[in-house]
């Protein structure tokens, strides 16, 4: 017993170093190579860090009041230390609220501070190509502000630098430790901006309702949820079980014993986590919960399985009872321990991150209460006086026997149920969806959920798609200028820039700027997309400008490069890069709109430029976090029959090579497989989609729920060594193995409903499906498996 506290001691040195991790990376394919080019873009356009703050004012949006309530945001907002600048309906400019000409404009830009017409103001918010459906609402009762940060260049080079190295080399475990040191302070940097943007929204709730959202404010509420999930559930689902062992064995010991073996089995793997450097994300934050259940299902075997023996052999010493019911159960445990094991290790295939990483780190902790499990059990046992067993529990509530009586009853009755099981599951994965709004994945009432709300409706949509357009760089188009006056006009401007023939004079042909604004009006008339953003925007706007005429190259190259820097960085940097040849144009999606479809709008999308703007495959590329989101979404269905696949195949090797005979393999692979198909078939029927968490449903719980099949089957043909008749057995069977049996389930059954207090969606279907699943497992193994048992005689007719 000191060897196993020494031990656990030793790794739990390693809870120090125990990491978390709600990066882009986490909901992400591993290795998707579309993540370096999204980078790159980012890299290349104006593309900086910044919060969104909608606002919906008591009064009018131009109410005086109220744009003193931005005015005085705008001001605390800023004296963030880490804030550059504030976007709001206050800064930007109005181009369109002025009689003033072009030429005239760009050396005196009004805002909505600086002009006294306030209706002229509203009209250009409400029809600019710039702000409609952007900086405010269609309904114009709600805004947006924008609060940039500063540039943060070097966290980029260290995970550029981290990403380019040798794998398991030494320079490559020296740059990710530096790299998660930076990401970890920068992290803690931006957790505190963000509760100072929260504390000034707090203090200004009284003038309306005010939301937060941005990429950095989901992160940083994600690792929140994911810190409160690892305290909250590991303690209530260890309070769940306490009361659980309470209710079925009413003796301390049979609480006591269990609670230690499944604290330091918890308190091991914590520590390995950290030693090993693995980092839990969302997917796998509530690792404590599920290891607390499955160890502790380990020691409710060990327990009735000794409370058994002690009726059985009452004169047998302490030590005697201990030993041999370790040995009883060494077997079976093992198998059960390597079947759980084949589930979560099936997820190392899925090709997701988290899930793999769930995989391996749930892999490792249940071997690890494997190991402490059948080292402290026998030991305390052994220590402890032989004590009468309370069986009130099974004398008041005989659910075995029952179940008991329904196999020998109705054999075929049950069949029938189950073949009827089987369509119906087989037609509910008939409608199985992957299509899942990443809004959904939160709680309405979530501050999460309301903010990205806010801006999916009202604001021009949330998830971002990037289209990068690149052109030909042989392409030259002289410009030739027709007009004196507007020769006179950009006289100067073109003197400028006759010594070096700046690429800026040449390079806004009209080819070009027809072909994007064609591209831009496409995009512009889905249905899918709420905004689209890009070099065409300004085009817009300059030709009303204009009366009606479109702007000129020299008119242009002349916005570009005169118009002032804090300017630029609205209506050109994110959308040009001259010198690379290329546009961007910024695409935000609707992602709760009824029926979107991410994977058919893309390919639709990329179709629609081939066929009707005559561009190559090379000549444009679509990226962006809904390029991303829908290629890990895509590979679910792939990853749930490869995860499952391999788990059914596996488990049919085992179950081979526990009992050598096909014939109780494939009778124990149809009671499992059932379930499993059940569930996936509810999710369909229901439309619960397959996410990052709910494809693992059906390799854990088919694993988990393998457990008791093997332990009913071990039970099964030992006692048919002393009994050739099978009703009989079947009935000695679910007397003994078949308290265990429901005692284990309805502790797994109850634990994983704990997971239902989530306020990540995924995580609460997956604790509410896994929890239906072992129940209908159970039901399976107590009535489906013995029928099939007596009917076809596995084990011989004698």
């Amino acid at each position: 017993m000191s060897f196993v506290f020494i031990i656990v001691a030793l790794l739990s040195i390693g809870i120090t170093k125990f990491e978390i991790d709600f990066s882009s990376e986490t909901l992400l394919l591993k290795n998707d190579k579309d993540l370096e080019f999204s980078r790159e873009v980012n890299k290349r356009y104006y593309t900086p860090d910044y919060l969104v703050v909608t606002y919906k004012p008591n009064s009018k949006l131009l109410a005086k009041d109220t744009l003193e309530t931005i005015s005085n945001l705008t001001k605390e907002f800023k004296s963030i230390d880490d804030v550059t600048e504030v976007t709001s309906i206050l800064s930007v400019p109005l181009l369109q609220s002025s009689d003033k000409s072009l030429s005239e404009l760009i050396d005196d830009i009004p805002t909505l501070e600086s002009i006294s017409n306030k209706n002229l103001a509203k009209k250009e918010f409400l029809n600019s190509a710039l702000y409609k459906n952007n900086l405010v609402s269609n309904d114009f009762k709600t805004t947006a502000m924008l609060i940039y940060f500063k540039e943060d260049k070097k966290y980029f080079e260290l995970l550029n630098r981290r990403n380019s190295l040798e794998k398991d080399s030494l320079e490559l475990k020296e740059a990710n430790k530096i790299f998660k040191e930076y990401r970890d302070n920068l992290r803690d940097k931006n957790h505190q901006n963000i509760v100072q943007v929260r504390e000034i929204l707090t203090n200004h709730s009284n003038t309306g309702k005010l939301f937060l959202g941005g990429i950095n404010m989901i992160t940083d509420d994600m690792i929140s949820f994911i810190k409160y999930d690892l305290k909250t559930y590991g303690v209530v689902v260890l309070l769940v079980l306490i009361s659980i062992l309470w209710i079925i064995f009413r003796q301390v010991r049979y609480i006591l014993i269990p609670v230690i073996i499944s604290s330091l089995s918890v308190i091991s793997t914590a520590g390995l986590l950290g030693l090993f450097g693995w980092e839990v994300t969302i997917i796998s934050s509530n690792f404590i919960s599920i290891q607390l259940i499955i160890t502790m299902s380990l020691s409710i075997h060990l327990i009735v399985r000794y409370r058994e023996l002690l009726q059985l052999y009452p004169n047998l010493s302490q030590k005697e009872l201990v030993l041999k019911t370790t040995i009883a159960m060494s077997k079976p445990s093992f198998f059960v321990i390597l079947t759980t094991i084949i589930g979560f290790g099936s997820l190392v295939v899925s090709g997701i991150l988290p899930v793999i990483n769930l995989g391996l780190m749930m892999s490792a902790g249940i071997f690890m209460s494997l190991i402490i499990t059948f080292l402290v059990f026998p030991t305390i046992m052994a220590n402890l006086k032989k004590i009468p067993s309370h069986t009130s529990f099974e004398s008041s509530f005989a659910l075995t026997k029952k179940l008991a009586s329904i196999v020998k009853d109705y054999p075929k009755k049950v069949i029938a149920i189950a073949i009827i099981s089987i369509l119906f599951g087989v037609y509910g994965i008939t409608k199985l969806i992957v299509e899942n709004s990443f809004i959904d994945y939160f709680k309405k009432d979530t501050a999460i959920y309301k903010g990205m709300e806010t801006i999916d409706r009202s604001l021009g949509g949330t998830t971002t798609l990037d289209i990068v357009l690149n052109f030909d760089n042989n392409e030259v188009e002289i410009v030739e200028i027709k007009d004196s006056k507007e020769v006179d006009e950009f006289d100067d401007f073109e003197n400028e820039f006759a010594e070096d023939e700046n690429d800026a004079k040449y390079w806004f042909t009209s080819q070009k700027m027809q072909i994007i604004e064609k591209i831009h009006d496409y995009l512009d008339s889905r249905d899918e997309i709420g905004k689209v953003l890009s070099l065409a925007t300004i085009l817009k706007i300059g030709r009303e400008l204009n009366e009606g005429k479109n702007l000129d190259n020299f008119a242009l190259a002349l916005l570009y490069e005169k118009l002032p820097e804090i300017y630029k960085k609205i209506i050109l940097y994110p959308y040009l890069s001259i010198e690379d040849n290329q546009v961007r144009f910024s695409v935000r999606i609707i992602d709760s709109k009824e029926g979107l479809r991410r994977d058919e709008m893309l390919k639709s999308i990329q179709t629609d430029l081939k066929d009707n703007f005559s561009l190559k495959n090379d000549d444009f590329k679509l990226t962006g976090m809904m390029v991303l989101y829908n290629n890990m979404l895509q590979s679910l269905f792939d990853s749930q029959i490869k995860t499952l696949g391999i788990v059914v195949l596996i488990l049919s090797l085992v179950f081979l090579i526990i009992f050598k005979s096909i014939k109780v393999g494939i009778i124990a692979m149809i009671v499992n497989v059932i379930p499993i198909t059940m569930i996936l078939g509810i999710m369909g029927i229901t439309k619960i989609p397959l996410d990052i968490m709910t494809i693992t449903i059906a390799a854990i719980s088919i694993s988990m729920a393998v457990d008791n099949t093997i332990h009913y089957l071990h039970r099964f043909k030992l006692e048919m060594k002393t009994d050739s008749d099978y009703l009989s057995v079947m009935f000695k069977s679910h007397n003994t193995i078949g308290y265990a049996m429901y005692y284990t389930s309805f502790a797994i059954m109850m634990g994983f409903s704990i997971l239902m207090l989530s306020n990540f969606m995924p995580t609460i279907y997956f604790g509410l499906l896994t929890a239906l699943a072992m129940f209908l497992a159970l039901i399976g193994d107590l009535i489906l498996l013995p029928s099939l048992i007596i009917i076809f005689k596995p084990f011989g007719r004698k």
